[in-house]
């Protein structure tokens, strides 16, 4: 079975919305999720706050309560039928992340076991295919499926998938 690796935050887990919704609680001013292509959202805030977004990432319970990127629960209960699927998510960059992530699994993608969740700081993984929103396909030798976010719009590439409805067209 050739092997698939998936990233967790804004491909599975929507982490653009959990900060959207953590700066309109706290600043009471909208941010529209029309993001600029290539920026990444803290270039969209007003400088004197720009921090609060390393704040926000940093407080325990942020990664627990993301919410499910459409149809990837079901894209990749599909796909576990043809690959062997894996979580791969840079879990270590924020001390609190790391349980935050594993319940959010086990919550959300009961399907998918321990074995095949890893939690790691740099992603040096040999898969046939990974799934991510760029910065991890540096040296990477398998198929790279970058998947869109606001600040990789620019980028031409990678083999581009807007959505999993799209994931499942090209490997299902």
């Amino acid at each position: 079975m050739k092997r698939i690796a998936i990233d967790m935050d804004e491909v599975i887990a929507d982490a653009l919305g959990k900060f959207i919704k953590l700066y309109n609680r706290d600043y009471s001013v909208p941010l529209d999720l029309k993001i600029e292509a290539g920026n990444e959202i803290y270039h969209h805030v007003p400088q004197e706050v720009n921090q609060k977004w390393f704040e926000y990432i940093n407080e325990p319970g942020f990664f627990r309560d993301m919410e499910v990127i459409p149809d990837s629960q079901r894209v990749i209960k599909a796909l576990q039928e043809k690959y062997d699927v894996y979580i791969v998510s840079a879990a270590m960059e924020f001390r609190n992340s790391l349980v935050d992530k594993y319940d959010w699994m086990a919550e959300h993608f009961p399907f998918i076991d321990w074995q095949h969740i890893m939690f790691c700081g740099n992603k040096i993984v040999e898969v046939d295919i990974l799934i991510d929103r760029i910065k991890n396909f540096v040296g990477f030798k398998g198929r790279p499926l970058l998947f869109t976010s606001p600040h990789n719009l620019l980028i031409t590439q990678y083999e581009r998938v807007n959505t999993w409805e799209e994931v499942a067209g090209l490997l299902l």
